[in-house]
């Protein structure tokens, strides 16, 4: 497996973000879903990711630069038959590596507070990440759960 710099817009990339954005639009109401389209992805603002395993995507992610030395891990998702295989482990220690790359001092992140995202939240605890209040634009929101990781320090 093997991770690297991607366009969002690449036409191999139509299942994970079908299977992301069919994720997200299950159980929460549109007013909570806050995912960007694929344009929206593609700008210098944000570094997209891709994990293959040969020439399958099997995993995406980007990270957003939110312009005051912190940044954003956005539409993180790796395919249902992948899960289990590090994969997801590897896509986020490559998208937190970006935000350092970027000179981050912190990476923030919003994800469904159901329990269909349950597993979701687990990775990221794992992973260092604590729990947050709102970030950036964000508002309290019952379906949202904002998480945050110190990158210096």
């Amino acid at each position: 497996m093997v991770v690297g710099p991607d366009s969002p817009l690449n036409p191999d990339l139509d299942l994970l973000f079908a299977r992301h954005q069919a994720h997200c639009h299950a159980d929460t109401p549109p007013e909570s879903i806050h995912m960007l389209d694929r344009s929206a992805l593609a700008t210098p603002t944000i570094t997209f990711l891709a994990l293959r395993d040969g020439d399958t995507a099997i995993a995406m992610g980007a990270v957003k630069d939110l312009g005051d030395g912190t940044a954003e891990l956005k539409s993180m998702h790796v395919l249902a038959e992948a899960r289990g295989t590090g994969a997801a482990q590897l896509m986020l220690k490559a998208l937190v590596q970006a935000a350092r790359d970027r000179g981050a001092r912190a990476i923030y992140l919003e994800t469904g507070a159901q329990p269909s995202f349950a597993a979701a939240r687990a990775l990221y605890l794992r992973a260092g990440f604590r729990l947050c209040p709102p970030f950036a634009h964000y508002r309290e929101d019952p379906n949202s759960a904002f998480m945050a990781l110190e990158l210096r320090g």
